[in-house]
């Protein structure tokens, strides 16, 4: 029957305690989210994106999903093209080894990542805030980006704004900002598209239409004013012309035309026309 013999039963022997629910391992799941891809929850694979709100894709998941978006998540809806992904320049870790068996007299963990901070040395395992730049894709850690407070890449020399600034696997307020700055960039990119035109060539514009306009502009005037009538009888002297009247005309260009005196004499055809009759 038990409780007998001076046995002392514990208090969750005889009382029912409620179970608390199973929590997460944040830190396993920190893991994840570094090494895994957001669409096909598979590892990363090289060439390796990401969006404007710093999750984290393989290339060849992106694609399939814009082919097939019935596989995208929600967490991706906002991919609409590869405009909306920008390939990561990423820096390898000199220390990680992928394909080395584990043994016994090791520690193994989740610590070790494939790529690092190209400034500190800091790893990309999730302990550490990293970021990427949108205008060069360059990943960096957000300590070495404010340490060294400059507009241009530490990497690759490309200028760009706070708001080109976009943190990996964002939470929060990152989360939020990263929101307000892609959508930032969108505004900006179509203002680039159809820039708008200063006042003063708008109005330079206008006077310059007004001039060309017929009737209304002082060049269309004199030269209608300059334009002298045309005689009639000079156009019934072109009509009966004949250059083989014109005084002004020589020998050897009358002797091409039948009208000449030396056709009469022509035996074959003309070396010019090749046709005797030719007037």
């Amino acid at each position: 029957m038990g409780c007998d013999g001076g046995t002392i039963p514990r208090r969750d022997e005889l009382v029912r305690i409620k179970k608390k629910p199973e929590q997460k391992d944040k830190d396993s799941e920190l893991a994840f989210r570094w090494k895994h891809c957001t669409i096909k929850q598979m590892p990363l694979q090289q060439p390796i994106v990401s969006c404007g709100l710093g999750k984290l894709y393989s290339k060849e998941a992106v694609i399939e999903g814009l082919l097939d978006r019935s596989i995208l998540p929600e967490t991706a809806v906002h991919i609409k093209s590869l405009k909306d992904v920008k390939t990561l320049n990423l820096t390898p870790n000199p220390s990680y080894e992928e394909n080395k068996a584990e043994t016994g007299d090791g520690y193994a963990g989740d610590a070790k990542s494939p790529f690092i901070c190209p400034l500190i040395g800091l790893e990309m395992n999730g302990k550490y805030k990293f970021c990427y730049l949108w205008t060069c894709g360059c990943v960096m850690s957000e300590r070495a980006l404010k340490q060294v407070k400059s507009t241009v890449c530490h990497r690759c020399q490309v200028e760009f704004q706070p708001k080109d600034v976009v943190v990996l696997n964002a939470e929060g307020e990152d989360l939020d900002l990263m929101i307000e700055n892609m959508q930032a960039r969108k505004v900006s990119k179509k203002s680039k598209k159809r820039p708008k035109e200063p006042e003063e060539a708008v109005e330079k514009k206008k006077k310059k239409e007004d001039k060309e306009k017929p009737g209304t502009s002082k060049a269309s005037k004199s030269s209608t004013a300059t334009q002298e009538p045309v005689d009639p009888a000079f156009k019934k002297i072109k009509e009966d012309y004949s250059i083989a009247k014109d005084p002004n005309a020589s020998e050897v260009l009358k002797s091409i035309f039948t009208t000449h005196k030396s056709a009469a004499e022509q035996t074959k055809a003309h070396w010019v026309t090749y046709n005797p009759f030719y007037n």
